[in-house]
């Protein structure tokens, strides 16, 4: 009876240390900054919306250096997932170009191939 309870009582504390365990690496989360070409305000919130995608924290796109911060679980999402979301916008990573299509539903103010707009 003693050695069932022991028994017992060591499985318990596996199965809470592994579950414990398990907790921790789903809340585990990545940064990474990647460049993102824009050239304005309109871009910075369709780059930072595009980019906050499901398992996302943050996405915060700086104009200047032309780099996005992300935040993220890598558990549920991938860097080249936000890639191409962000792509799928019209916004050109260094990773994955926009499609013509995307590029061109761009309004006028944030064309940046080329050097087709100056701000």
């Amino acid at each position: 009876m003693k050695n069932t309870l022991t028994t017992i009582a060591v499985i318990a504390i596996i199965l809470i240390a592994n579950f414990s365990q398990a907790q921790e690496k789903s809340k585990k989360v990545e940064t990474s900054e990647f460049k993102v070409y824009g050239v304005c305000g309109m871009c910075k919130t369709r780059i930072e919306n595009a980019a906050l995608i499901k398992g996302v924290k943050l996405a915060e796109w700086n104009k200047e250096a032309q780099l996005i911060k992300v935040i993220y679980n890598p558990t549920k999402v991938t860097l080249d997932d936000i890639h191409k979301a962000i792509a799928e916008v019209g916004h050109d990573t260094e990773k994955v170009k926009a499609a013509d299509e995307a590029y061109n539903k761009l309004p006028n103010c944030c064309a940046y191939r080329d050097g087709a707009s100056i701000h």
